[in-house]
């Protein structure tokens, strides 16, 4: 089978990677790619927003799988136009898309049908939405309405940093994104990473994580896109799971059926571990990114089988297993990141990181035959061994490896979890 993958950042090299390993597959292209996932098949230059022009390329190559990595296309509707075409996709519509794509719409969604989450309310303006906020008090949560590249949230802890994150919405600070914004109940308690893949009517579990949003070391500075990851999370205990099935996912699916959007894809809940049960923190639609390196690191079965069941109703027959191990991904990221990072600065030593890891390439180009940086999150560099200790060691001497001084990343990664390792 041929396979388009849309995407060129860190959760797109994982999943090619794992999808190179397929005896399913015959050709793997990607659009754009980057240059570790040119290890494993053809980057071919392709405008992804003309979704004309993706379909066409998918039939001149015979394309019998699409799987879209990045959010924003399938906020777009590309998966739309190529299931139009005929055309097999791994992905949501935009109409599903929207959980992702408003968060104000899945915060109605779960009002609607009784999904545990944060208090809210929506707004247009920022008068209106600063009265609120006085109202409530800090701390409290502003979000951006629509995509802003994972850095649309702020963790207010007073009232002046909730006004200036609502005028950094309202002003432009993220585009059309910040159109309407939603201010939330701040909730206490620690945050984990679920994950499903679906079909529209089964959501098969399919791994946990725990990821580290803020910049620099103990959950300090400005949130990023994510600065590491690791998986499985123990927080989330399989009564946990459960409930989280039962009255987070499978609410949704039910509720994104009835509205004529069933879910197909991947369905990866932010939950918040409160004292009254997990709450629903906001779902994105795709990988999460860097949590997808380490499900791709632990995953046992064929990657190309389980998303072919989800593009065809069949998740009701499969199963996903996991190794026993943990996964751990430090991310490497470009000197002035998460404002303006540093691009053309050249990396070396790639090849000497050891056994049991792999460098997942997120932001990287190939220049003079040197790869070179060219995004804020460059490098993830991704390690396995029998417990969070171990894999964080053994990722941080791979980090050691590598010859890139105008590279940084946060030494902490996996901190929770070697706490509890010590107890």
């Amino acid at each position: 089978m041929n396979v388009l993958l849309i995407g060129s950042g860190g959760r797109e090299h994982a999943l090619a990677w794992k999808l190179g390993a397929s005896p399913m597959l015959t050709k793997l292209f990607a659009a754009p790619g980057n240059p570790g996932i040119a290890d494993h098949g053809e980057c071919v230059v392709l405008d992804i927003e003309d979704h004309e022009a993706v379909a066409a390329f998918c039939k001149l190559m015979a394309i019998g799988l699409v799987v879209i990595g990045p959010e924003a296309p399938l906020v777009a509707g590309l998966a739309d136009v190529l299931r139009a075409h005929g055309i097999r996709v791994f992905g949501p519509s935009a109409a599903a898309a929207r959980l992702e794509g408003s968060k104000g719409f899945t915060k109605d969604l779960c009002a609607k049908y009784d999904i545990p989450t944060a208090a809210y309310e929506r707004f247009n303006n920022a008068p209106k939405a600063k009265a609120y906020v006085r109202a409530q008090g800090a701390p409290i949560v502003i979000k951006a309405d629509g995509l802003a590249a994972g850095k649309g949230v702020t963790v207010a802890m007073t009232l002046d940093e909730a006004f200036a994150a609502i005028d950094d919405c309202f002003e432009g600070g993220f585009g059309e994104a910040g159109a309407e914004v939603v201010v939330e109940e701040f909730m206490q308690g620690e945050e984990a990473s679920f994950f499903c893949l679906c079909d529209g009517k089964t959501a098969l579990p399919f791994g946990t994580a725990q990821d580290h949003k803020r910049v620099g070391d103990g959950d300090t500075g400005p949130n990023t896109g994510g600065m590491g990851a690791y998986s499985p999370a123990s927080v989330l205990t399989s009564e946990l799971v459960d409930q989280v099935m039962k009255t987070i996912i499978e609410p949704t699916m039910k509720g994104m059926a009835e509205m004529g959007a069933p879910f197909s894809g991947v369905l990866y809940a932010g939950l918040m571990l409160t004292p009254d049960g997990p709450k629903l923190i906001e779902y994105n639609t795709r990988f999460g990114d860097p949590e997808c390196q380490v499900l791709m690191m632990r995953l046992k079965e064929d990657l190309l089988i389980l998303l072919n069941a989800a593009a065809d109703g069949q998740l009701a027959h499969m199963s996903a297993r996991w190794r026993d191990q943990v996964a751990l991904t430090v991310v490497m990221a470009a000197q002035g990141y998460p404002a303006t990072p540093e691009k053309g600065s050249v990396i070396r030593g790639l090849d000497r990181v050891g056994d049991d890891v792999e460098v997942f390439h997120a932001g990287t180009a190939r220049k003079d035959g040197e790869i070179v940086a060219n995004g804020g999150r460059v490098l993830n560099v991704t390690a396995m061994a029998l417990t969070v200790s171990a894999a964080r060691e053994k990722a941080y001497a791979a980090i050691e490896r590598i010859d890139w001084p105008e590279g940084f990343c946060r030494r902490d990664i996996g901190w929770r979890e070697v706490e509890r390792e010590k107890r």
